[in-house]
């Protein structure tokens, strides 16, 4: 349960008559999603984000980077405001939110988007359900209604009927389908919560059945859905509810109409107060799709990996062994201009917003062997359905040979430099990767030919990275072929198998990094200032890849250690975003961060007692 004193404050803490301004924005906030869109909620019920009809579309709530009067909201508010709290119905993606006044009445408003089979088929409307009811008493209610279109710019037409209200905008209409009083929503009406209560919002199309009755079929068989996908799970016997948690928000962030993995949800969340380093990450990071791949598989989730891997094999498809840009949008789309759009002030006033990510136009060589790596399992894996063979392999190897071609030149790296080229010793590492993995998948496909072809290219690459990259001053493998400055990927060395983790160099480099990058248990990305300067956060995951480093070297009870102090990083539903800031402890950075929750279940499988200590 989220305690009260977690709740955002409101505006007017001093006055607790009537209905109070918005809360401050914070990033303790729940998300509710069915694969096809999603929706942020904050500690008081207030759904403050959701871009409909998908991830990367128009914002219709955009509160969270800045409203005037409550708009780009959708709030449920109890007068007299005393507490609240928050909790998921246990293995789901149901939301409950208490709001308690001061008088001891209460109520529970419960968010989901339905997700379950129907006719053969996953159904997942692009409805947001929410469900009201009262706990004790009879609190007075208001529920405020207010989306907008075009990023803020626009409010709709609205035209209601006896059990509706539809807003209309230029490019798509919404309708909420209520058996609250039309009158009372319309114009915010304080009224008595005597029953419960139901809002559906989704398209402008009628509902075969009832409100009450489609509602509550609904959250049946949406508890059902995911109570029975997290039962599936191949859990580490420690630390169950973290990786259940952090499982489900994965799932939440496939596009599964496409197989597209978002690397986060949001745009425009700071990296830290006050610094620009705002970005758009609504999109699909080859990079970041294969960590998320990756660390479902380790959970036995094999489902988003076959998804996934068709989006990518279309995505890759055009490029005919040339460049692959890092990422694309969750439809395929390869043109990702960036712009900043002037009409949202942004989180907490701390602008600008970006729309779109200029990033789509680097050249990142580690994306093939992200390409390769995701790919990996599915030639080894007799569970899949759909198993790769000689034809998945010939593609990839056009993604092996431009891995070679492209080994050591320079580019913007994985932490995308705008203003700086280098040869990336993380983007190094993941050529060879490519190259390696393609050996190891000859070999299971019985190609002896092209398996000793690839290892020669991966043990040359392998030569020449570990010669090129260490740093005789800094007793360390520095962040570029030649280069003295550290970054924290380097780490990725033993993750993704080059290096033993008891190499002396990986020792010296771990001890190198633990004592320039670190701030306590905490671990920035990298010491060199950037085209912003030098980084004031910590990066989750790089404090991730240190709890695994650790763990590889023998100090377990360090990573431990660490590892608990990432958990309570955490926000009170388990959830963390990109970075966390290691004075406050405040979270920072698009959210929730698929690379971070990833750290967590790779933590957690790695640090867990075995379950045949206790069974």
């Amino acid at each position: 349960m989220t305690p009260a004193s977690d709740a955002p404050t409101p505006g007017n803490a001093t006055d607790t008559r009537g209905f109070g301004p918005p809360a401050v924005p914070s990033l303790s906030l729940g998300v509710v999603g069915n694969c096809a869109f999603s929706a942020l909620i904050d500690p008081l019920g207030r759904v403050v984000w959701s871009c409909l009809p998908r991830f990367d579309a128009d914002p219709v709530f955009h509160a969270l980077l800045g409203s005037d009067d409550g708009a780009g909201s959708f709030a449920v508010e109890i007068e007299n405001f005393a507490s609240s709290s928050q909790h998921y119905e246990p293995n789901t993606a149901v939301l409950r939110t208490e709001l308690w006044d001061s008088h001891g009445h209460g109520l529970l408003i419960t968010d989901f988007a339905p997700r379950f089979p129907s006719r053969g088929r996953i159904f997942r409307p692009t409805m947001l359900v929410r469900r009201v009811r009262p706990l004790k008493g009879t609190p007075r209610i208001r529920v405020c209604l207010k989306p907008r279109f075009d990023w803020g710019a626009s409010e709709p037409a609205i035209t209601s009927g006896s059990n509706h209200i539809r807003y209309v905008g230029d490019q798509q209409t919404l309708r909420l389908q209520t058996d609250a009083s039309v009158s009372n929503v319309l114009h915010q009406q304080p009224f008595l919560l005597t029953r419960e209560l139901n809002f559906l919002l989704g398209p402008d199309e009628t509902l075969e059945g009832g409100i009450g009755d489609t509602a509550r079929h609904f959250e049946q068989e949406t508890v059902a859905y995911w109570r029975a996908w997290t039962q599936r799970l191949a859990l580490p016997l420690e630390w169950q509810d973290a990786v259940i948690r952090a499982a489900i928000t994965l799932k939440l962030s496939v596009f599964e109409d496409t197989g597209a993995i978002v690397a986060a949800m949001t745009t425009s969340i700071p990296e830290a107060p006050d610094t620009q380093r705002n970005w758009d990450y609504r999109y699909c990071w080859l990079r970041d799709a294969f960590f998320v791949v990756r660390a479902l598989n380790s959970l036995a989730e094999v489902g988003t990996m076959e998804d996934y891997l068709d989006w990518l094999t279309n995505a890759v498809a055009g490029a005919n062994g040339d460049h692959v840009q890092p990422l694309f949008g969750i439809g395929l789309e390869r043109d990702l201009p960036e712009r900043i759009c002037e009409g949202l002030p942004g989180y907490r006033g701390m602008g600008p917003v970006r729309v779109g990510n200029q990033a789509y136009e680097h050249f990142q060589h580690d994306v093939y062997g992200n390409i390769v790596l995701a790919a990996a399992q599915a030639f080894h894996d007799r569970r899949l359905l759909h198993p790769a063979g000689m034809p998945e392999f010939l593609r990839l190897e056009l993604m092996g040979e431009k891995a070679v071609r492209v080994f050591d030149q320079p580019d913007a790296g994985m932490w995308e430099l705008r203003t700086r080229s280098r040869v990336h010793t993380s983007s190094a590492l993941m050529c060879w990767a490519a190259c390696d993995r393609l050996a190891k998948i000859a070999l299971t496909l019985q190609q002896s030919e092209r398996a000793a072809y690839w290892q020669q290219h991966a043990k040359a690459m392998r030569e020449r990275i570990l010669r090129e990259s260490w740093s005789e001053e800094r007793q360390a493998f520095a962040e570029s072929f030649g280069g003295r400055d550290l970054d924290a990927s380097v780490l990725l060395m033993a993750e993704v198998g080059f290096i033993e983790p008891l190499d002396p160099r990986f020792i010296a480099t771990l001890d190198a990094l633990e004592k320039h990058l670190c701030d306590g248990p905490y671990m920035r990305r990298y010491e060199a200032a950037d085209d912003f300067g030098k980084p004031e956060t910590a990066f989750n995951i790089c404090t991730f890849w240190r709890i695994d480093a650790l763990a590889r070297i023998g100090r377990v009870d360090e990573a431990r250690a660490i590892f608990e102090t990432m958990l309570k990083a955490r926000n009170p539903l388990g959830m963390l975003s990109e970075d966390t800031h290691a004075v406050t402890g405040e979270m920072w950075g698009n959210y929730p961060q698929t690379y971070s929750m990833v750290g967590i279940i790779n933590a957690a499988v790695r640090l867990s007692t075995a379950w045949d200590t206790v069974i």
